[in-house]
């Protein structure tokens, strides 16, 4: 048994030799030159992957959605009955909502077994499709080397008929095709394999409440943490605790002295509203101490979901924001949403006109999973105000504070990698728990390979740079994912979002415009 994996384990290195084989199977010089090619292609692994196995996965995920069905009728049941106003949990929620949350996880959970379900047997169906078309390849590549025949001795070698070079060209031809099936046959199989790991990695995260393994807090309270989004938006596109929230809230619930704990659970129950006792989560979450929350909840206490919005939460995805409707003249998306607070734009230099581009969008990334840092702007030193042009004056300072810190570029323009890997970890990293490594991106491959960790992290809310290039460069974020789109946040102010195949094959200005097409680089949170 070898503990030590071959380099052929990688689609990518199969990929890349096989494309060579292919190549030099037509520019083979003898006979013997091409039976060596063919037997170097067909040591290349096929395709891993059994379909019976994944299609056994998804009948034992697709037969849980009936028992879900059961349990969403008993939910149904209680709820149509109507429940007085009493109070559960440890935190005082509201049974009513308790039950319409329940209904709602209930919902999701159907749907995520069903998601599922359909995910593996979409990749069943693409692993035995891509095992047939390297079936096929590998078959073409034998009956080409039994018309070969056998090796040639050294004087056979020196000579070639006519009849031979026919034959050998001939072998040649067909079997640089049967290597671009089997090259064809890896690159299917990746790709699905992709796709099956984003979808599922989604589910994963979407299954919220489970994050919170606490036991510091009741089943009640973990859902109806898990089910608060922001006021006056669609909630499963701006839940207030993403799913790294929930784990590393549970995890400091867990580590917090019994005087925290008291403190921290006093907090929630007397939270005047859901959306409240999720931001104060999220801000245990933050890395702040149970001290600092108290203070904080001294600002926001007896505030309204709608002002709790504006103050907290700097970007809001509107339900129509994934519609396509077009580009601008600029080669930007028409359809983009704006990060505002009292029409103020969570913008570069307050208007725009700076390009502290690196810096800008490490700030909003910060007050995106920190509602403290998110109140010290938006509400001052008090956390009270409501005034655009503080707020604006607040955000260019911190701005240029950071464009400092990652000694950016004189006149407030550029900063280098290594000071915008240095301010991710300080600000963001800081919150998250993360760790922020830069990874280039030189070939429309390895924006493809990156994607699955990409989509993985912000599904998890951990926010990405990526650096985009063209005539000059420019530093956005991107922020979410849904399905094969990716939410971009430019520190222009807006949102929006594009396809993997833009983020792949250089269509980045669809988020910012036709000079910054290209993704160079993302930093990873780690």
């Amino acid at each position: 048994m070898s503990f030590f994996s071959s380099p052929l384990d990688s689609p990518s290195v199969r990929l890349s030799m096989l494309a060579g084989l292919s190549k030099k199977m037509l520019g083979a010089g003898s006979k013997n030159d091409l039976l060596d090619l063919i037997d170097d292609a067909l040591s290349v692994p096929a395709p891993g992957g059994d379909q019976g196995v994944l299609e056994g996965l998804a009948r034992l995920y697709r037969g849980q959605v009936d028992q879900v069905g059961s349990v969403f009728d008993q939910v149904d049941r209680v709820a149509r009955k109507g429940l007085p106003e009493v109070w559960v949990g440890d935190t005082s929620v509201l049974a009513s909502d308790v039950v319409n949350a329940a209904g709602r996880s209930v919902t999701q959970m159907s749907e995520a077994f069903q998601g599922c379900a359909t995910v593996l047997l979409t990749l069943a169906d693409a692993i035995a499709a891509a095992q047939r078309k390297d079936e096929q390849g590998r078959g073409q590549l034998l009956e080409q080397k039994k018309t070969l025949g056998g090796r040639d001795g050294f004087f056979d070698d020196l000579h070639e008929n006519d009849e031979e070079e026919w034959d050998r060209k001939n072998a040649a031809h067909f079997g640089s095709y049967a290597v671009d099936l089997m090259h064809a046959a890896v690159s299917d199989a990746q790709e699905a394999t992709r796709v099956a790991a984003r979808d599922l990695n989604k589910w994963a995260a979407e299954a919220r409440a489970g994050k919170m393994e606490t036991s510091e807090l009741t089943a009640v309270d973990k859902l109806m943490l898990a089910d608060t989004g922001v006021a006056g938006a669609d909630t499963e596109l701006n839940e207030i605790l993403k799913a790294d929230d929930l784990a590393r809230a549970s995890a400091r619930m867990d580590l917090l002295s019994l005087d925290d704990e008291m403190a921290m659970e006093r907090m929630l129950a007397t939270s005047d509203n859901p959306q409240e006792r999720a931001y104060l989560m999220k801000a245990l979450a933050a890395g702040h101490s149970v001290a600092e929350i108290g203070q904080f909840q001294g600002k926001i206490h007896g505030k309204d979901p709608d002002w709790l919005r504006r103050h907290l939460t700097p970007v809001v995805t509107a339900e129509d924001s994934m519609n396509d409707e077009g580009l601008a003249p600029d080669g930007s998306n028409n359809n983009k949403d704006y990060a505002t607070f009292d029409g103020q734009l969570w913008i570069q230099g307050g208007d725009g006109s700076e390009g502290t581009c690196v810096a800008s969008s490490t700030v909003t990334s910060r007050a995106m999973v920190d509602p403290l840092y998110a109140l010290g702007l938006t509400g001052g030193p008090d956390g009270q105000q409501d005034d655009p042009d503080a707020f604006k004056q607040r955000l260019v300072a911190e701005q240029h504070r950071l464009h400092t810190e990652g000694d950016g570029g004189k006149n407030w323009g550029g900063m280098g990698p290594e000071g915008q890997e240095r301010i991710n970890d300080t600000t963001v990293g800081s919150a998250t728990g993360s760790d922020y490594e830069r990874q280039d991106l030189n070939s429309a491959a390895d924006r493809r390979a990156v994607l699955t960790e990409v989509e993985k992290s912000v599904a998890q809310g951990r926010p990405v740079p990526v650096d985009v290039s063209g005539k000059g460069a420019h530093a956005m974020t991107i922020i979410a994912q849904e399905g094969d789109k990716l939410q971009v946040y430019n520190p222009w102010g807006s949102t929006t979002w594009v396809s993997e195949d833009d983020f792949i094959n250089g269509h980045m200005g669809k988020a910012s415009n036709n000079d910054l097409s290209n993704a160079y680089s993302v930093y990873l949170p780690r």
